[in-house]
């Protein structure tokens, strides 16, 4: 069956759509369009690439993720120089390497540019901090003067998963001046709406690495740090929930995994699995019961 897919962001802990995918293509679930947001957008852009779950799982098995982490050459002396690059840089790390890796594994399928994709297929969430706007990638690219024909897909990820003072913001130039993207998340973390055009030719799944917000606990409170961090993620999820109700709720798999670490780089192997084996379990349980409407 052919199905249009929303995949949330999570960071590491977005191995456990591996899981949910392998599932869905042993019940022959065919992703006709895909849509997500930071890790969820790499999940997307594989999937949309022609992927197959046993190509993911090599691709990621055969990754060092520390890699990913290149430090600007000037802090290599000393340690502490890499807070002055957050300072100046906005971000401890470069973010290169992760993009190359990106054009890498994309090209191994001979995709470089949105044009090598199908119209409509793939569609990315980024943050423009500079006008305070969510961009939908590569729908929104003619507001910057670009042709989105052109542009890279393996900048569009970097753009959607550029996690905010961990990794250096995207800058994109035109006419007006500069424009700094960071993470998709900040401003739609699970963008179900994206295809919600009031025409819908399939089924749409959304896979979201979470419990349903009802079943969450509340936040505690105990110092400063407690409080910013709740507000952060209340802004962060404002508006994806407000989109969410219970008519949508019934097309989404809610993937457990808040007790994992987002941004751990270094991450084992059993830890994976256990990942792995939640979203697999998870995407079984929900596709016993799911009944896809259009």
């Amino acid at each position: 069956m052919e199905i249009d897919g929303v995949f949330s962001g999570g960071g590491i802990k977005a191995f456990a759509f591996i899981g949910a995918y392998q599932v869905l293509e042993e019940k022959n679930y065919q992703f006709k369009r895909v849509a997500g947001t930071s890790a969820g957008a790499i999940v997307a852009a594989f999937i949309a690439a022609g992927y197959t779950v046993k190509e993911v799982e090599r691709a990621l098995d055969e990754l060092n993720l520390k890699s990913l982490l290149d430090t600007p050459k000037k802090a290599f002396s000393l340690p502490f120089t890499k807070w002055i690059n957050l300072y100046f840089k906005f971000g401890l790390y470069k973010g290169d390497a992760l993009e190359n890796w990106f054009y890498q594994q994309l090209a191994s399928k001979g995709i470089y540019t949105f044009d090598d994709l199908p119209k409509g297929k793939l569609k990315l969430v980024t943050s423009d901090l500079s006008s305070g706007r969510m961009i939908v990638l590569p729908d929104d690219l003619g507001y910057y003067g670009i042709d989105w024909k052109t542009f890279s897909v393996a900048r569009a990820l970097r753009m959607s998963c550029g996690l905010p003072f961990f990794f250096e913001p995207v800058i994109l130039k035109n006419k007006k001046g500069e424009y700094l993207f960071v993470d998709g998340g900040i401003l739609s973390n699970f963008p179900m709406w994206i295809f919600d055009n009031g025409m819908k030719e399939r089924p749409l799944l959304g896979l979201k690495l979470s419990q349903p917000r009802e079943q969450l606990p509340p936040q505690q409170f105990k110092n400063g740090l407690n409080l910013f961090e709740a507000l952060f993620t209340a802004m962060r999820i404002a508006h994806d929930e407000r989109y969410i109700s219970r008519k949508h709720e019934k097309n989404i798999i809610f993937i457990p995994v808040e007790d994992y670490s987002t941004t751990k780089f270094d991450i084992d192997q059993e830890t994976k699995e256990l990942l792995i084996d939640i979203g697999r379990k998870k995407t079984e349980k929900f596709l016993n019961t799911w009944r896809p409407v259009f």
